[in-house]
């Protein structure tokens, strides 16, 4: 029965910033103010550039490679403080259609877990403010993985807490990084950007623009079938 269970069983794992929530303003405002403490101006293209990777790789890249790893971390503390301070001053709203998502697969069935590359104080943040309706069973975080996308790691680490198969798991992402790192986890894709058409199996501007049955239908697909585009 447990194993019938298992087979039967079906995920959505979610990335969080870009894809739920849309963090990047108030990441932009504490890197800026951050950085403007140490005597460093940034530019908005700047930060651009660097928005999705990891801390100590965007400071090398604004303070040069020898900046040293001990103010690299404080500096990038200080950062996501501000950040988390952010969130909790001002409060963030859900994208267009994400909710709505949420909602509707979490009263079909389906099992949900938030699997973002993003420190979990972070993660813990936003949830706090964003109210999801108790829909995830399961939040993986940069501290649960020992790599971040492209690796799978986090992806597969969701889809082993929620108890479901890889080729069951249907990932939602907005960045080209995490829809590789779904590919190489053996998942299938929705990518969201208003910007740019991901090579997922589904690719939208926003979530309100996913066909009713979009789920259902990635899961009843063939290998075969892969690299459609909606919306």
């Amino acid at each position: 029965m447990a194993a019938d269970a298992t087979l039967a069983a079906r995920a959505v794992l979610w990335d969080l910033d870009g894809t739920l929530v849309d963090s990047a303003p108030h990441h932009w405002i504490a890197w800026r103010e951050t950085m403007r403490a140490e005597g460093v101006t940034i530019t908005y293209e700047q930060f651009l550039a660097t928005f999705g990777k990891k801390n100590d790789l965007i400071l090398r890249e604004w303070l040069g490679e020898d900046v040293e790893p001990e103010r690299s971390r404080r500096i990038g503390e200080e950062k996501e403080a501000h950040y988390r301070r952010l969130v909790a001053e001002r409060g963030l709203t859900p994208l267009p259609g994400a909710a709505e998502w949420v909602a509707r697969l979490h009263g079909d069935g389906w099992r949900q877990a938030i699997a973002s590359s993003a420190p979990r104080l972070n993660v813990e943040a936003v949830l706090a403010v964003v109210d999801f309706g108790g829909a995830f069973g399961a939040v993986v975080t940069a501290e649960d993985v020992t790599a971040g996308k492209p690796d799978p790691d986090v992806f597969l680490t969701a889809a082993a807490r929620l108890g479901v198969p890889p080729a069951r798991c249907i990932v939602v992402e907005d960045a080209a990084a995490g829809i590789e790192a779904a590919r190489r986890a053996g998942m299938r894709a929705v990518g969201v950007s208003p910007h740019v058409t991901l090579e997922a199996d589904v690719s939208v501007r926003s979530l309100d623009e996913l066909a009713p049955g979009t789920f259902e239908e990635l899961l009843g697909r063939t290998k075969k079938g892969t690299g459609a585009i909606f919306g």
